[in-house]
């Protein structure tokens, strides 16, 4: 007995290789934050993107009087080229335009995507209270209905060390502007 609780103090006192017991034991959390950081890189990059291409959809879109299906085509593809070099298969983005009325209630005029489902024309929006107020926000529009164009895009990110601990995380941005250059956009097919 006596001789065991000797070994025992032995090891509890003995410094040798102690640094290499504590670096076996800190090197899996250190390897964690590491991949963990990437991923968490990665995705606000891909975040930024998405933020940039909502703006860009609307930015393009609100230029037209009239749009065409060849001039949307562009349109939709020039938001997902913003996300390059991240790939665009997760990506979707939609284009619609939003009708207010005097009460403030929101419905789609038109509606067009890459990758994703378009809203139905006549289906209800919610508008954002500071859009939808008795008057015309911001002197957007001088009459009702009040049109303004909504960009959504919507990726979804698939870690790359994380995904058996978050999975596919989506990362979507939404963007409302007033058309520049008329009351409201055409929406025609050839």
């Amino acid at each position: 007995m006596l001789r065991a609780a000797a070994v025992v103090r032995r090891f509890w006192v003995s410094t040798r290789a102690l640094a290499a017991v504590e670096f076996a034991l800190i090197i899996p959390v250190l390897l964690l934050l590491l991949l963990a950081s990437i991923d968490a890189g990665r995705a606000m990059a891909i975040y930024v993107k998405v933020r940039s291409a909502s703006y860009t959809l609307d930015a393009v879109t609100n230029q037209y009087t009239t749009i065409h299906d060849p001039d949307m085509q562009q349109i939709l593809g020039a938001a997902a080229v913003i996300l390059s070099p991240y790939p665009t298969s997760p990506v979707s983005v939609v284009v619609s335009q939003v009708s207010v009325d005097d009460q403030g209630n929101g419905t789609v005029s038109w509606s067009d995507t890459l990758n994703g489902t378009a809203r139905a024309v006549n289906s209800a929006v919610t508008v954002p209270p500071s859009l939808a107020s008795s008057k015309p926000p911001n002197n957007a529009c001088n009459a009702y209905p009040c049109y303004f164009i909504l960009g959504e895009v919507t990726y979804t990110y698939t870690p790359m060390f994380g995904y058996f601990v978050t999975g596919p995380i989506t990362l979507s941005d939404s963007l409302y502007v007033t058309p520049r250059t008329a009351a409201s956009i055409a929406r025609s097919s050839p």
